[in-house]
């Protein structure tokens, strides 16, 4: 805004500087002189458009992102969604034959970019944009993966679980059967042992492969958190000296439970 003002003030000021500069003396003016008071006066006006659309679209500054993450809005969002996400891990581990080994949480506010002539990538419509990044470890008995597996669509079968699979998700039936030995890979000749569920913008269920000849993929290990600097960074690990091997030791096989990206918090730049 203060830019916006020193670009007008600009304006009031070189226009009629130019007008005076480029005006001849006469009210006739000859065509040549036309043509100079024509380019003069251009000039400074296209200086002070550029100038005004550059203020325009200019990113917002580290010191107002951080005072928009910090917030009420954007703590009570913050909160919200946290909530949430751990009240859904925890009925994971209250009502699956799952047991819950780490959480990892990662929560990051980001104000928007300058304005984006060429190429635009969208970072440019927003002042703003907080997202949280949730997933859960849990351990299981690898000699058991079939029960397991069955237990958790067992739990999902309410309508008021927040479990989104269920029995009637064919392919987990599949899964089911194929750790009961009763029929090939679930998803056709030579695919290999299964690995996920997956239910588009709900969670993402992963887990070690145990039967797997040869190479088995196995859950990766955590990513060391970063500094935190709240309210712009936030990471978690709980608990913090538990890893995925940890889990696996102890267990003999680990789930990984991923929910998708969040934007809890942002606002659009007018």
């Amino acid at each position: 805004m203060a830019t916006t003002s020193w670009t007008v003030t600009l304006a009031a000021a070189v226009v009629p500087a130019s007008v005076v500069a480029a005006w001849p003396g006469s009210l006739s003016l000859r065509p040549r002189s036309r043509s100079r008071v024509r380019r003069v006066l251009f000039f400074p006006v296209t200086i002070i458009l550029v100038l005004a659309l550059a203020s325009c679209g200019r990113a917002p500054s580290e010191k107002s992102v951080r005072k928009l993450a910090d917030s009420p809005e954007a703590v009570r969002a913050r909160q919200q969604v946290e909530e949430d996400i751990r009240n859904a891990i925890a009925y994971w581990d209250a009502h699956t034959p799952l047991t819950l080994g780490v959480v990892a949480l990662e929560d990051a506010c980001g104000g928007g970019k300058d304005k984006e002539w060429f190429f635009p990538t969208g970072d440019d419509t927003y002042k703003i944009r907080c997202t949280m990044y949730v997933t859960a470890y849990f351990g299981a008995d690898p000699k058991g993966v079939a029960d397991t597996i069955d237990g958790i669509l067992a739990a999902g079968d309410p309508e008021v679980s927040p479990i989104p699979f269920g029995h009637d998700f064919i392919y987990a039936r599949k899964v089911v059967d194929y750790y009961r030995g009763k029929t090939g890979d679930p998803q056709g000749p030579g695919a290999g042992e299964p690995k996920e569920l997956f239910s588009a913008g709900t969670v993402t269920l992963n887990w070690d492969q145990v039967r797997q000849s040869g190479t088995r993929q196995l859950i990766e290990e955590l990513r060391p958190c970063s500094p935190s600097d709240p309210p712009m960074r936030r990471c978690l690990r709980e608990p913090a000296a538990t890893s995925v091997a940890d889990l696996r030791r102890e267990y003999g096989m680990v789930f990984k439970l991923t929910f998708p990206a969040t934007n809890y918090y942002s606002i659009v730049r007018k």
